[in-house]
């Protein structure tokens, strides 16, 4: 008998987002440079994960990465289209209402107690926490002081540290050494062990073929992959190979290809 599959944690129905941005085309008409035009950022995603699921999201600048997170974490409203979710998703660092002027030391606290741990829980926590992190004496100085990849490693042991079963890391696991990366690998397993979903948007092919066990790859609001990571990463790079030489031709074709494979799979919701 075949074990039955994990529940599905979240689902996107026909997702749309549309953006008004400011008119930058030429004319005599003086009064253009306030007109407003409509931008498709998202058009028509639509997907289901499921518990113990670890999707990377990949797609080139502008594909529509992180609205499409924003979306599912309840951020942002999509012009049209339904999320249905398990649990409330969080975005990597959302949830922890860091403030500037306090030392990390102080946000770790912060941040823990925003998220709904109650003191002695925070205490008790904010060890392994700052440990995660790895910012050295960093830790006791200001927030305002740190580099950028220092304040993204500590919104991302933070952000861990709340449990979530839904969890959506934009990018921050980029950032950082070699140790940092792995202990944050062992930080994300050690979440999916508890029946977590995460979703990751990532650049990095061994960051989504080491980390994920789902791919979905956007492409001009549009998902046009889904699927195993190494297979889906491979595609990818062909793509964005052809691209990079000027061979358009070939890459259209080869990403028609890839879509046609795709429509055969895209899961269909019941609207009626």
């Amino acid at each position: 008998m075949n074990a039955a599959k994990p529940p599905i944690t979240l689902a996107a129905d026909d997702i749309h987002m549309t953006y008004q941005v400011r008119y930058t085309g030429k004319g005599r008409n003086p009064l253009n440079h306030l007109r407003r035009v409509p931008k498709p950022v998202l058009k028509g995603i639509s997907f289901y994960v499921r518990e113990k699921e670890f999707v990377g999201v990949i797609g080139r600048n502008g594909s529509g990465k992180s609205t499409l997170l924003r979306i599912l974490a309840g951020l942002e409203t999509p012009t049209s289209g339904r999320v249905f979710s398990s649990a409330k998703p969080q975005l990597l660092g959302v949830g922890a209402a860091l403030m500037p002027a306090l030392s990390g030391h102080e946000n770790v606290m912060l941040g823990l107690l925003a998220m709904g741990f109650t003191p002695e829980e925070a205490e008790e926590i904010r060890p392994s926490v700052i440990d995660l992190a790895q910012i050295g004496r960093a830790i006791h100085t200001p927030m305002n002081t740190y580099s950028s990849g220092m304040g993204a490693r500590l919104r991302f042991a933070i952000s861990v540290a709340a449990r979530p079963k839904i969890l959506m890391v934009d990018e921050a696991l980029a950032t950082g050494d070699a140790s940092f990366q792995e202990r944050s690998k062992a930080a994300m397993d050690a979440m999916i062990e508890r029946a977590g979903t995460v979703f990751l948007v990532n650049h990095s092919r061994e960051a989504i073929e080491g980390m994920c066990n789902r791919v979905i790859w956007l492409e001009d609001g549009e998902v046009v992959a889904d699927g195993q990571p190494e297979q889906k990463m491979e595609q990818y790079m062909v793509y964005v190979s052809a691209l990079a030489r000027e061979e358009y031709e070939y890459a259209a074709e080869f990403l028609g290809k890839v879509k046609e494979a795709y429509g055969v799979q895209r899961p269909a919701f019941n609207r009626g």
